[in-house]
C-alpha cells in the first residue's frame, strides 16, 4: 500500500438466518462475502433456522459457522450486535420468517435476531428482510408495510427468468445479487440487464 493511504474501515454485516425455507439464501450470502475484503460478519441463527440448514441443505452447525466472522446465540440478547454502540453497516434476514417479519414490525426485540434487526432500524442502518412464504394474508402485508415505514427493506426472494437462468444456484445467486446491491457491495454474481433489442417479425 502507498505511504500515507490506508486501508478502508471494516464494514460490519450482521446476517442471520431464520426458520422460514431458504435457508440457502442465507448460506450463499455468508459464502459471498466471507470472499470479500473490508468485510466482517456477524452470524445469528434461530432454532428453526438451524434445523431447516440440517434439512434443506444437510450443513452441519460447524460448516455454517466457519462462513461468518463472528457468530451469536439467538437468545443472547446482551451479544454485541443487541447494542446501538456496536458500529454495524447492515443487517440481511435471510430468509426472514413470518414470525421474525412480526415480531420486527411490533418491536418485540424478543430474541437476538430481533433485537438486532430493530437496532439496526433506531440506529437508521440498512435492514433487509428476504421473506419467504406464500400465499400471503392481510397480517403479512401489514407486517411488511409497517417495516417499510420504519425504514427497513422488504427484498423477497423472487426469481427473475429474464436471463435465463440454468440452474437453482443461478437462481440464488439473483437474489442474493439484489441484497448485495441494496448493501451497496460489489459483485459478479448474475449478469445486469443492459436492454434486448425488440424482436423481429417471424422470430
Amino acid at each position: 500500500m502507498p505511504p500515507g493511504d490506508s486501508a478502508p474501515p471494516t464494514r460490519r454485516i450482521i446476517v442471520a438466518i431464520s426458520g422460514a425455507s431458504g435457508a440457502v439464501y442465507g448460506t450463499r450470502l455468508l459464502q459471498v462475502l466471507h470472499g470479500m475484503a473490508g468485510i466482517e460478519t456477524h452470524l445469528v441463527v434461530s432454532d428453526a433456522g438451524w434445523r431447516n440448514l440440517d434439512q434443506e441443505q444437510g450443513m452441519s452447525r460447524a460448516a455454517v459457522e466457519a462462513l461468518a466472522d463472528q457468530v451469536h446465540d439467538a437468545r443472547d440478547v446482551g451479544a454485541s450486535i443487541a447494542s446501538g454502540s456496536f458500529l454495524s453497516s447492515a443487517m440481511v434476514v435471510a430468509p426472514c420468517s413470518m414470525r421474525t417479519l412480526a415480531a420486527v414490525a411490533h418491536g418485540l426485540a424478543d430474541n437476538l435476531i430481533t433485537r438486532a434487526a430493530d437496532v439496526v432500524l433506531k440506529e437508521r442502518r440498512r435492514l433487509v428482510l428476504m421473506v419467504r412464504e406464500s400465499p400471503l394474508h392481510l397480517g403479512h402485508l401489514r407486517n411488511m408495510v409497517s417495516v417499510t415505514e420504519m425504514g427497513g427493506i422488504i427484498c423477497p426472494p423472487m426469481p427473475a427468468f429474464y436471463q435465463r437462468p440454468q440452474s437453482v444456484a443461478e437462481l440464488v445467486d439473483g437474489s442474493v445479487a439484489r441484497v448485495l446491491d441494496l448493501l451497496e457491495l460489489p459483485h459478479s454474481l448474475a449478469p445486469r440487464w443492459d436492454g434486448r433489442a425488440p424482436a423481429t417479425a417471424g422470430s
